[in-house]
């Protein structure tokens, strides 16, 4: 509980852009590597100009409105816990918390039965006549899979849902698909 508590402590710190609770689980290497981005996004003190400082605080401003929390937590404490610290930040006006709660001890078969899941997921999409050109991501987190990119067609966006779930292992599919 104490480590999740402090990565998402860690998260509060360097949030604004929030793709990074919304495209990762909060794991110290990314949080890492995406404060360094972050900083080298920002506008220099050496008077670079108001238009930049004013696109910055846009940019920001927008990714910081809906957040997606993904990933795997421990219990159902430590996913409230998330969500609540992900509130309470400035800027967040919105928190979709779609963290799946699994336990410490199931955690590495779990990580395995998602890695292939997502390795099944790929080479079927890559084998699909409609979808082997689309540039689908796909994530498993404890069975539940999430779909990201953009697609051309709806057609092929309802398509890939359909393929995924006849992936033996998923539970469920988040179509977070763009046109």
């Amino acid at each position: 509980m104490k480590r999740v508590l402090l990565i998402l402590a860690t998260i509060a710190l360097i949030l604004p852009p929030a793709v990074l609770v919304a495209q990762q689980s909060p794991t110290t290497p990314e949080v890492k590597k995406t404060a360094k981005a972050d900083e080298a996004a920002k506008p220099s003190g050496d008077g670079a100009g108001q238009a930049m400082k004013d696109s910055w605080i846009t940019t920001k401003t927008k990714r910081a409105a809906v957040v997606m929390l993904r990933g795997k937590v421990s219990s159902t404490e430590e996913r409230t816990a998330a969500e609540e610290i992900t509130r309470g930040i400035s800027g967040v006006a919105y928190v979709s918390n779609a963290l799946q709660i699994v336990p410490d001890e199931q955690r590495k078969a779990v990580d395995a039965k998602d890695d292939g899941i997502e390795t099944a997921i790929r080479e079927r999409l890559l084998k699909d006549t409609q979808l082997k050109d689309a540039a689908i991501k796909v994530r498993s987190d404890n069975s539940v899979v999430t779909l990201r990119g953009k697609i051309q067609d709806p057609k092929a966006k309802s398509h890939a849902s359909d393929v995924v779930r006849g992936i033996p292992g998923v539970r469920a599919v988040r179509n977070e698909l763009a046109l």
